[in-house]
C-alpha cells in the first residue's frame, strides 16, 4: 500500500502523456535544472524612500491557505487525465505493471558496450559450416517470407531436414527492407516446427531482448516452450510487460514474476487465470506447479489427468519440466514433434528418450552418434532393465560381437524390432557405424542394401562403396552405390531398366526416384533420360513456379536459397508425397551450387526409402 499511496500523489501532477510507459526514464527536475547556467551577478535591491514601507515578501514555495484566494484572478479548475487507474486497480497491479505505468521500465537491460548488432544473426558462421552471410541480403523479402512461413516443418527426407537446419541456423543478414528481428523470428519459428527446439532457442538468444519484434517474441516464446525452458522468455517479458494480453503471455508473465522474486504475486496471477478460465484447468495447474518451485510461495499442487484430451506444446513442456510423465494414452496419438522434444530433453528419463529416439533419428533431429551415446548411458545404468537394457546389449554386440556373423545378427535384431518403416529407418541410423565396421563378405550380399542404407544415414559413403564388388548390376545395392559415388559417369540404360524390371515398390517409386537422381546428378545424358522417363511414364521437366524458383537460385549460385527452397519442396509425411520431378530439380540444383554431397545423399535416401 505504501507504493500505491506514493503513486497516487505523483499521479495528480501528471499529464495524460505520463499515463503511458515511456521509452526511457524521464527527468523529475524542473525545466532548466538539467542544463545549469552560470549564476548572474546579484544587484542589491534599492533601499525604500523615506516614508515608504518595504514591500511584503512573497514566495512561490509558501503553501496558500485552503479556501483563501491570494489573487483576484479567476481560479482555473484542474482536469485530471482520464486514464488514471483507480485505487482498486493500482492495488491489483504487479510491480512490473507499476513500473510500466510510471515509465520506469528501461528499453535496454544490458550496457551499451555489450549490446549486439542485428547484422548476421545466427549460430553457424561460414567458417563453422554455415552459409555465406550475404546469401539472403539481396533477395526479395516477399519470397523469403513466403518460403519460410510456407514450410510446415515436416519433411520426407532426413538429409533434407539436416540441410535446412544448417541453412536456418547460419549467420546471415536479413533481406534488404526486412526487419532483421523478423527474419530471425521466421527462421526460429520454422526450426520449432521442425522439432529443432534447441537450435531455435540458440537462434533467438543471439538477439538482445530489447530488439525483439512481435514476430520474434512469439518465436522465442515457442522456442523456450519447445525445450521446456519456460523462464527463458523472462528477459523479453520484463522489457515488454503488458504489451500483450493473450493467455499464453499472461501465464508467462505470472511464471516470470514467481521466478523473479515475486512469488506471491505470480501465484495470485495464476489463481486469477484459473478462475477466469483463460486456459484449460490442467494447464493452469501445471503452470502453478512449475511456478510454485520458486521462492517462498511454494504450494502443493495436485495434477489430475482425468477427462483431459489431447496434448499441446505448453501442456507437454510444463509436464516434463515439473518432473511428471504425460499419460501414455495422450501420447499414443500425439504428433511426431513430441517425440523430437522428448528425445532431446535432458529432464526426461532415459527409457522415454530411447522410445522417442527412433522417430527423431529418422527425421534428422538425432545423429547416429547421439543415438549411440543415448544407448551407452542406458547400458551403464544397472537400474534400467527389460527391453531397453536388451536393446543396449544388442547394440554392444553389433559393435563387439564374436565375429561378423554375430555382429550382423545383432544389427538385424535391432532393425527387426521396429514397429513401422519410419522407426526401422531410425534403427538404421542407430547401427550406421556398426554396419561400417563389418568386413565385405559375399555371403552377406542379401543384406548389402540395408547395410549400405544404414551407413548412408550417417554419410559414410566411403565405407559403403567398399561393398561395390558384391553389388550386382541393377540391384538396389548397385543403385545406392551408383548414386552416392563422388564421381560416376556412363551409367548404362540397361542397368536402370533391370532395376525397373525387378522393382516391386508402389507405382515403381524407387525406379522413378533412381532416374530422377541420376538425371539430377548428370550421370545419364538427356536422350537416355527422356527414353527412360517415357518408359516409366514420368515427366521430370514440366515447370512450376517452385521449379522455376529453385532453378533460378541455382543459376545465380545461391546455395542457401537453394537449400531453403529444397526444404519447401520436400514437405510431407513420407516419401510417397515426393514426386520424381521435384526430386530431380532438388538434386540438380544442389549439385550445381556445390552441395553435391547433400544431393547424393538425398537421392540415395529416396531410393532406399521409396
Amino acid at each position: 500500500m505504501k507504493r500505491v499511496h506514493i503513486l497516487l500523489g505523483a499521479t495528480l501532477a501528471l499529464t495524460s502523456a505520463w499515463a503511458v510507459a515511456q521509452d526511457a526514464p524521464e527527468s523529475l527536475l524542473p525545466p532548466g535544472f538539467d542544463k545549469p547556467s552560470r549564476p548572474a551577478r546579484s544587484t542589491p535591491a534599492p533601499a525604500p524612500k523615506s516614508g515608504e514601507s518595504a514591500p511584503a515578501a512573497t514566495s512561490s514555495v509558501v503553501q496558500a491557505i485552503p479556501g483563501v484566494s491570494t489573487s483576484s484572478a479567476p481560479r482555473t479548475a484542474v482536469t485530471l487525465p482520464a486514464n488514471i487507474p483507480s485505487l482498486r486497480e493500482l492495488e491489483a497491479m504487479s510491480p512490473d505493471e507499476l513500473d510500466q505505468l510510471l515509465g520506469l521500465r528501461p528499453k535496454y537491460d544490458i550496457p551499451p558496450g555489450a549490446r549486439r548488432s542485428l547484422k548476421q544473426i545466427g549460430i553457424l558462421s561460414q567458417g563453422e559450416g554455415g552459409f555465406p552471410a550475404g546469401s539472403m541480403s539481396g533477395q526479395n523479402p516477399g519470397l523469403v517470407r513466403a518460403m519460410l512461413t510456407g514450410n510446415n516443418g515436416q519433411m520426407v527426407s532426413r538429409w533434407g531436414h539436416i540441410l535446412l537446419r544448417r541453412a536456418l541456423a547460419s549467420r546471415m543478414d536479413a533481406p534488404a527492407g526486412m526487419n532483421p528481428a523478423d527474419f530471425a523470428g521466421m527462421r526460429a519459428a520454422l526450426l520449432v516446427r521442425m522439432g529443432e527446439g534447441d537450435a531455435a532457442r540458440a537462434l533467438v538468444q543471439d538477439v538482445d531482448a530489447a530488439n525483439y519484434s512481435p514476430l520474434l517474441t512469439q518465436a522465442a516464446l515457442d522456442a523456450f516452450v519447445a525445450t521446456g525452458d519456460i523462464t527463458g522468455i523472462c528477459p523479453a517479458v520484463a522489457l515488454q510487460g503488458g504489451v500483450r494480453k493473450d493467455a499464453d503471455w499472461t501465464i508467462a508473465r505470472a511464471i516470470c514474476a514467481s521466478f523473479g522474486g515475486e512469488g506471491a504475486a505470480g501465484m495470485t496471477q495464476l489463481d486469477r487465470a484459473l478462475s477466469q478460465q483463460i486456459w484449460p484447468k490442467i494447464d493452469v495447474l501445471l503452470a502453478q506447479k512449475y511456478a510454485g518451485a520458486a521462492g517462498k510461495a511454494r504450494r502443493a499442487v495436485t495434477v489430475e489427468w482425468d477427462g483431459v484430451e489431447g496434448m499441446n506444446p505448453w501442456r507437454y513442456a510444463l509436464t516434463i519440466a515439473t518432473g511428471l510423465e504425460p499419460p501414455a494414452a495422450l501420447m499414443r496419438d500425439a504428433a511426431p514433434r513430441y517425440d523430437y522434444v522428448t528425445a532431446t530433453a535432458p529432464m526426461v528419463g532415459l527409457p522415454a528418450r530411447a522410445a522417442a529416439a527412433d522417430r527423431a533419428a529418422a527425421a534428422g533431429v538425432l545423429s547416429g552418434q547421439a543415438m549411440v551415446d543415448l544407448y551407452g548411458q542406458i547400458y551403464a545404468q544397472d537400474d534400467i532393465s527389460d527391453e531397453w537394457s536388451a536393446r543396449a546389449e544388442a547394440l554392444r554386440a553389433a559393435y563387439a560381437g564374436d565375429g561378423a556373423d554375430a555382429q550382423l545378427a545383432a544389427i538385424r535384431q535391432l532393425w527387426d524390432g521396429a514397429t513401422d518403416p519410419q522407426r526401422r529407418y531410425g534403427r538404421q541410423v542407430l547401427t550406421a557405424y556398426a554396419a561400417a565396421r563389418l568386413p565385405v563378405n559375399g555371403g552377406m550380399a542379401n543384406d548389402a542394401p540395408e547395410l549400405i542404407a544404414s551407413m548412408l544415414t550417417a554419410g559414410l559413403d566411403r565405407n559403403a562403396l567398399r561393398w561395390a564388388p558384391v553389388a550386382d548390376s541393377g540391384s538396389q545395392a548397385w543403385a545406392l552405390l551408383t548414386l552416392v559415388a563422388p564421381a560416376r559417369s556412363g551409367v548404362s540404360a540397361s542397368a536402370v531398366e533391370n532395376f525397373y524390371g525387378d522393382d516391386n515398390s508402389d507405382e515403381y517409386r524407387k525406379s522413378r526416384f533412381l532416374l530422377a537422381g541420376l538425371a539430377g546428378l548428370g550421370r545419364i545424358d538427356a536422350a537416355t533420360t527422356q527414353s527412360l522417363a517415357s518408359k516409366m511414364d514420368v515427366d521430370l521437366i514440366a515447370p512450376t513456379s517452385w521449379t522455376r524458383a529453385i532453378d533460378g537460385a541455382a543459376e545465380v549460385n545461391n546455395a542457401a536459397l537453394v537449400a531453403m527452397l529444397a526444404g519447401l519442396g520436400m514437405q510431407g509425411e513420407g516419401w510417397d508425397k515426393m514426386t520424381p520431378r521435384y526430386l530431380y530439380h532438388i538434386v540438380s540444383a544442389l549439385n550445381r551450387v556445390g552441395l553435391g554431397a547433400e544431393a547424393r545423399m538425398i537421392a540415395a535416401e529416396a531410393v532406399a526409402r521409396g
